[in-house]
Parts: structure tokens; C-alpha cells; sequence
């Protein structure tokens, strides 16, 4: 991932570095325009000291959802930090996870470090990973950002989320949003983007320049980072074997998966035994069945990577405590790795989700120049949050729910512009049936 490492230095570089005008018509313009963002600021500071947001004040079911137009709006404590009012934002299943209190232990100390020798409450909580949304306030060091910029982001965990009007993040976290693409189409993106990248690059060592003699499996494909993997595997030459529901196929093959296999159709592993072996196996599903099979799927000895993102990290550090998990986790992640190593010469890894700006502006590139389409499966108005997160609690996505905050005024068009999950089934089976 050169280029990713490029637009990282590009970023980090430009803290350092700034050209100095070079006419006094250069200096009067970037006067105007610092008066303009000081009084823009100032102005929606003054209009804007509560806004509307869903909160949970507890962990649990979808009752403990909550609105409220009492929120404070964040406002930007560290110079890197940009304020974005938020357009579209969407639900992933760690949104579920987290309603129910998942990784609470862990993700509250990475929020306040001094929480462990307190008891300091993290409610009210807001959920959304995702947002795509418009900048309205920049850091006084914020150097890629203005207010106006359309941007697209993944929010970190440990960070009030995304259903509500405004949120704060640092502009490495951020990223142009692709011009190509609507608010709620660029709001299915960011979270499986860079979940699927982190996976992909860092955990299976893939990129554009490696990926054309490639064979990677995909487990549960249809959903949001698979459905992005894909794509992104494709782009980058690789041959693509995905397993997912039969009446998912036509969405998956749309994106460009080489080969299907439908899981409700019987023994998966049995289905994949007489098919060639696999250098990458991203494992969606987890498990230990799941494990079972796939592991033997892998070429032998040859440097074939297994890659889940359902480990049991967070898991462990809720059950037995902070130091406890940690330990435990440790220790089963070193003795599957030992063991597959020892046993079959074969990589076993756990990939997370790790945000990242720059990253994301590669995927911005990839969009606009037609490599990438978002798969929006359904879309809710604001005031239908709890409906949304229902839709995703009921599993077998084709895609993403999108949430509508910037329009709140009613329910919205079943499909807008751009390619839907549904759209991307059709326009396959069509090629299919002229071909």
C-alpha cells in the first residue's frame, strides 16, 4: 500500500511545512478568510448549544434507545480536531454489540484512562460508527480541512458516535467525501472500508502490487465488509471465492466475486474440498466450525494467511476483567498462531477495525473513478433509529443500513440515486441473462 503510506507522510509532512504567500493579494485573501471562518464559528457556536442526538443511559435491549434535543454539541478541544455536522450515518453489528454493553470495559479506558481508578459513569452513550456529514468548525492546526468540506469518516469506539447532529473528530481520522456519491451512500462505507483495509493490508499483507496471483475466500460476503472486500480485491486483480446465502448470490456476483458458495446448501468446507487452495481466507463469520474448515482450505507452507474479525478480545476483557481477558486473549491468540504454524506453516491472525483518514482517501479516489460502488440495503429517517438498528439486529445483510440525520422531516424513498443492494442483483442477473 505505497500510495496509502504516501497520503499518510503527504499529511503528517504538511504540519511542518507551509508555503508562505506569495503576494499581498495571496495575504489579504487568506486574511478574508480566517475573518470568515472566525465569524462562522463564532456565530454557530452562539446558535448551537444543544442539539439532537439517540443515546442509551444503560446497556441492553432496544428499549434502553433514547432521543433527546438536549445534548450538548461537542465543541473542539485539541487544535487537530474538526467539527462536522452530520448529513447520513449507518448501523454495522457492532453497533448492536455495543447497545448491549460490548467491549465496555475496554473501550471505557481507552475514552478516560484515569477510569480505572474511578467510577465514572459513560452515559449517556451515542452509537453510529459511520458518518458522512460537512465540517463546520476546524481546529486552529487543522490543515486539510475548512468549514464546508464534505467529508466522510469511521468513528472510533471509544468516541460519542455518529446518531446525532454534530460530532468531533481529528482530521486524520477524515477523510474528502467521494463527489460522487450521496450523504447516505458515502455513509455505507468508512466502517467496513477501513475494517476490510486494516484486515486486507495489515493482518493479510495484501495490496494492489501482490494481489494478481491471489486466491482469497470470503466468508459471509454479502454483508458490509465483505461486500466492500470484494470490490477492493477485484480492483486490486485477485481471485475471489465468497460464501453467503443462495438468494445473495446475484448481489455478490455483481461485485465481482469469481465464485459463490451458498452455506444453507450444506457443508460449506465439503462444497470448497475440491477447489484449489487458498493464499487469504477473511473470515466474517467466526467460530469454531467456521475455523475448522477454512484453516484447511489454506495452502500448506506456502506463507497463506487466515484473517477473522470476530475475535475474543473484547469479549474476554468483559467477562473476566481488564488484566484477566488481556491475559487469556493473549494466550489464545498465541497458541492458535503456534499451532497452525507448527502444523500447516500457516499464518493465523485477527483483524480489527482501525481508523484512518488517509486510508480512506485512497477509497475516495477508488469510488470516484467508478472501482467501488457503495450497497445500501435499507434507509431510515432520523426519528426511525430503532427501527434501523432492529433491521440489522435481524442479520442476513445484503449491504447497509443508512440513518438520514440531516433530513429529518419525513420518511425517505425506499432508493435514491446510486447502486443498492437490490440494484447491483438486477443489474447482474440482467448481464447474466443477455450473456
Amino acid at each position: 500500500m505505497g500510495s496509502l503510506r504516501a497520503l499518510s507522510s503527504t499529511r503528517l509532512g504538511s504540519l511542518f511545512y507551509t508555503k508562505a504567500p506569495s503576494s499581498t493579494k495571496a495575504l489579504a485573501n487568506a486574511y478574508c478568510s480566517v475573518w470568515c471562518k472566525i465569524n462562522l464559528c463564532g456565530s454557530f457556536r452562539r446558535l448551537h448549544n444543544s442539539m439532537s442526538a439517540w443515546v442509551i443511559d444503560q446497556y441492553g435491549t432496544n428499549e434502553v434507545l433514547r432521543v433527546s434535543d438536549e445534548i450538548l454539541t461537542p465543541t473542539i478541544n485539541l487544535a487537530s480536531e474538526v467539527l462536522i455536522k452530520v448529513e447520513a450515518a449507518s448501523l454495522n453489528p457492532l453497533d448492536i454489540s455495543m447497545r448491549g454493553g460490548y467491549g465496555a470495559k475496554l473501550l471505557k479506558l481507552r475514552r478516560e484512562p484515569m477510569s480505572v481508578m474511578q467510577n465514572d459513569s459513560e452515559f449517556p452513550l451515542i452509537l453510529g460508527r459511520d458518518v458522512s456529514g460537512v465540517v463546520v468548525e476546524c481546529g486552529s492546526q487543522v490543515t486539510h480541512f475548512a468549514p464546508g468540506d464534505e467529508v466522510w469518516a469511521a468513528v472510533p469506539p471509544w468516541k460519542q458516535g455518529s446518531l446525532a447532529e454534530y460530532l468531533t473528530l481529528t482530521e486524520y481520522e477524515v477523510s474528502h467525501k467521494p463527489k460522487s456519491l450521496s450523504h447516505t451512500e458515502a455513509a455505507s462505507v468508512p466502517y467496513v472500508a477501513t475494517t476490510a483495509l486494516s484486515a486486507l493490508v495489515n493482518a493479510a499483507g495484501l495490496c494492489r502490487d501482490n494481489c494478481s496471483d491471489k486466491r482469497v475466500l470470503i466468508t459471509g460476503g454479502s454483508g458490509g465488509v465483505g461486500t466492500f472486500s470484494i470490490q477492493l480485491l477485484k480492483a486490486w486483480g485477485a481471485h475471489v471465492t465468497v460464501t453467503c446465502a443462495g438468494n445473495a448470490e446475484g448481489l455478490v456476483r455483481g461485485l465481482g466475486a469469481d465464485e459463490v458458495v451458498d452455506y444453507t446448501a450444506g457443508d460449506v468446507g465439503a462444497q470448497l474440498e475440491s477447489t484449489e487452495k487458498y493464499d487469504v481466507v477473511l473470515d466474517n463469520v467466526g467460530g469454531v466450525d467456521t475455523e475448522r474448515w477454512a484453516l484447511g482450505l489454506l495452502r500448506p507452507w506456502s506463507g497463506a494467511k487466515y484473517v477473522t474479525l470476530v475475535s475474543p478480545l473484547l469479549r474476554s476483557t468483559d467477562s473476566a476483567g481488564l488484566l484477566d481477558g488481556l491475559a487469556r486473549s493473549g494466550c489464545s491468540l498465541h497458541n492458535k498462531a503456534l499451532q497452525n504454524l507448527v502444523s500447516r506453516g500457516v499464518f493465523y491472525r485477527w483483524g480489527f477495525y482501525a481508523p484512518d483518514g488517509p486510508a480512506l482517501d485512497e477509497v475516495t479516489a477508488l469510488v470516484d473513478a467508478g472501482k467501488m460502488l457503495p450497497v445500501v440495503q435499507a434507509c431510515f429517517p432520523f426519528s426511525q433509529v430503532p427501527q434501523a438498528f432492529q433491521k440489522v439486529e435481524q442479520g442476513h445483510a445484503r449491504g447497509k443500513t443508512v440513518i438520514s440525520v440531516g433530513d429529518q422531516r419525513g420518511p425517505l424513498p425506499e432508493q435514491e440515486e446510486g447502486y443498492y443492494a437490490g440494484e447491483v442483483d438486477r443489474h447482474h442477473r440482467a448481464q447474466t441473462a443477455h450473456s
